[in-house]
């Protein structure tokens, strides 16, 4: 069975990786991350998931196919990454109170087949936030290594009212439709090809 590699150290994308039951190693790309001027969230995300996976696919040279994905949330057209800081983390709670966001996906996966790709929209809803719970999430771990300074599948879920779309999704992989992406390249998972 070939060893599937994963550009990504984000403990989430391992786990979700891992319900699938796909045999695969950590090899995280380092690149520059950084939002071009005037790039579109999709066209960003996109451009990073693919280069991460491009990254590792050229550095390993092996031949073994690399997995690699980008999240980000969207509101108004910006794309809020990771809070850098506390008034930052702040002011990214503010704006998703009480509206509805998107987090979109993408999702690379390169073999000597070339480069294939899926992306994926969630819309997610927060509640009306007060200043007091802001403060006390904020005095979490948690909201500090993920896009839109908060996490659906921990205590950050308790501020959304509600989702359209894939909940994995909004955790960093898109379970459906990676399972969908690999199956179709070759990657072997425990749920066998979604064709039969």
């Amino acid at each position: 069975m070939q060893t599937l590699i994963l550009a990504s150290a984000s403990p989430r994308r391992h786990e979700l990786l891992t319900r699938l039951g796909v045999h695969f190693v950590v090899d995280a790309a380092a690149i520059d991350e950084s939002v071009c001027s005037g790039e579109a969230a999709l066209s960003y995300v996109i451009r990073m998931a693919r280069e991460k996976a491009e990254t590792v696919w050229n550095r390993r040279g092996d031949g073994a196919p690399v997995l690699a994905a980008d999240t980000t949330v969207v509101i108004d057209e910006d794309v809020l990454g990771k809070p850098a800081d506390h008034f930052g983390g702040l002011a990214m709670l503010a704006r998703l109170s009480g509206r509805t966001h998107s987090v979109i996906t993408a999702v690379c996966l390169r073999s000597a087949d070339g480069a294939a790709a899926v992306e994926v929209e969630t819309r997610v809803t927060f509640l009306t936030l007060c200043r007091e719970v802001c403060e006390n999430y904020l005095a979490t771990p948690e909201p500090w290594d993920k896009a839109g300074g908060y996490g659906i599948q921990g205590l950050g879920g308790a501020l959304v009212s509600s989702i359209e779309g894939s909940y994995s999704n909004v955790v960093g992989l898109p379970l459906a439709e990676t399972w969908q992406l690999l199956a179709r390249h070759g990657v072997a998972t425990t749920l066998g090809s979604p064709d039969g």
